[in-house]
């Protein structure tokens, strides 16, 4: 099996700005697969704040262009819901903007370092960069105010899609801003975090909330939906796991047998192996974002994928 291939002559649609709230309104990037991400912003009398950034300067700088088309407020603090460089990798482009984060996004955004696409993607331009990571860190959470409008800032407890994953939560407008922890039409991916600790935010933080409008960190913007289905996916991914340790297969021969059955449409399938790799580990008795070997399960992906490199459109 492979991954599902797209087409690099066929461009992908624009992206959007969809508003979801009173002033509160989400950025949507299609296709949203690897490092097309979705972001968001919040309008107040004096600023803006912004969701996550893009992963390369043109797509940030169009981001940024987008937000003045809705309003002539600065942004003036920027969110970052987790390290990965599609959500962060444009910090650096929001001048004179506060970059919040948990501690773990600092670190990771450090650990990290300037973007690179050879060997595991096909080739993106980045443009410039700068590293950039949050300056004003949190261990548990912050509550930010856009004029009286409470938006609450939550690290969730556990390694999830990476070991420091924030969810921005608008509670009178029932509107979750959730980062990776969902994806909408795109295969999940938590080779950086825990099957078993996104099951346990996703049931006991995320649910609870009783969101009416979630943002996808990828995606279109969904419903409580989301959650019921990608639950099911990382329950499929723990079972499959579990087969294949038991008769004896690595996580590469087992994804090759593994049917993907209703998951089968979700672009970048290949994330399956990733996900195998980090679910063995669990299974083996790692903790919640306990280290593996990174560079051996991403080279198994590209196995997967035929021995070519993951398809990036950013």
């Amino acid at each position: 099996m492979s991954s599902n291939v797209r087409d690099f002559g066929t461009p992908t649609a624009p992206p959007r700005v969809e508003e979801v709230g009173d002033g509160v309104f989400a950025y949507v990037q299609p296709d949203g697969t690897w490092w097309v991400n979705n972001t968001g912003f919040l309008v107040g009398r004096r600023g803006v704040i912004s969701v996550d950034a893009c992963s390369t300067e043109r797509r940030t700088r169009a981001y940024l262009e987008a937000i003045k088309t809705t309003t002539p407020q600065p942004v003036r603090t920027l969110v970052n819901t987790h390290h990965h460089g599609d959500h962060t990798f444009g910090n650096h482009l929001f001048r004179g903007a506060t970059i919040v984060g948990h501690e773990g996004v600092r670190d990771g955004i450090r650990a990290w370092g300037p973007p690179r696409s050879a060997p595991y993607w096909t080739e993106v331009e980045w443009g410039d960069f700068e590293l950039e990571p949050p300056f004003l860190t949190y261990t548990e959470g912050v509550t930010l105010w856009v004029d009286d409008l409470r938006c609450e800032v939550r690290h969730v407890g556990t390694a999830a899609h990476t070991t420091n994953d924030s969810i921005v939560w608008i509670p009178e407008q029932g509107v979750l801003f959730c980062g990776d922890l969902l994806f909408n039409g795109g295969t999940p991916f938590l080779m950086q975090g825990s099957i078993a600790g996104a099951v346990t935010v996703l049931e006991e933080v995320v649910a609870p909330l009783g969101a009416t409008t979630i943002v996808p960190g990828h995606g279109p913007v969904g419903g409580p939906e989301l959650v019921d289905q990608v639950l099911g996916y990382l329950r499929f991914v723990q079972r499959t796991a579990r087969r294949g340790l038991e008769a004896g297969l690595t996580p590469l021969e087992t994804a090759r047998e593994t049917d993907l059955g209703p998951y089968a449409e979700l672009a970048d399938s290949e994330r399956l192996v990733g996900n195998l790799h980090r679910a063995y580990a669990e299974l083996r008795g790692a903790g919640p974002g306990a280290p593996i070997d990174f560079l051996a399960a991403m080279d198994d992906m590209i196995s997967y994928n035929g021995g070519r490199p993951l398809t990036c459109l950013a």
